[in-house]
């Protein structure tokens, strides 16, 4: 896999979240993650490993529920 054209997307969080009947807000209380992060997970952003083990400690979920490499189009 050459890595150019990879990028990150938190869309399985996203489902993830829409399966479980929360919004980006509840996400913020139950992880304690910033309103910023939130916004820079929606943008498929950088965020710190920090925030993502919150997420996932949360969500008592892994990594790889929410977020995976994809090739941009």
């Amino acid at each position: 896999m050459n890595n150019e054209n990879l990028s990150i997307s938190y869309n399985k969080l996203w489902k993830l979240l829409i399966d479980r009947g929360m919004k980006k807000k509840d996400l913020q209380q139950v992880s304690g993650v910033s309103a910023a992060s939130i916004a820079k997970l929606g943008r498929n952003g950088n965020v710190t490993t920090e925030v993502l083990l919150k997420v996932c400690k949360a969500l008592e979920c892994d990594i790889s529920d929410i977020m995976e490499i994809v090739k941009e189009s």
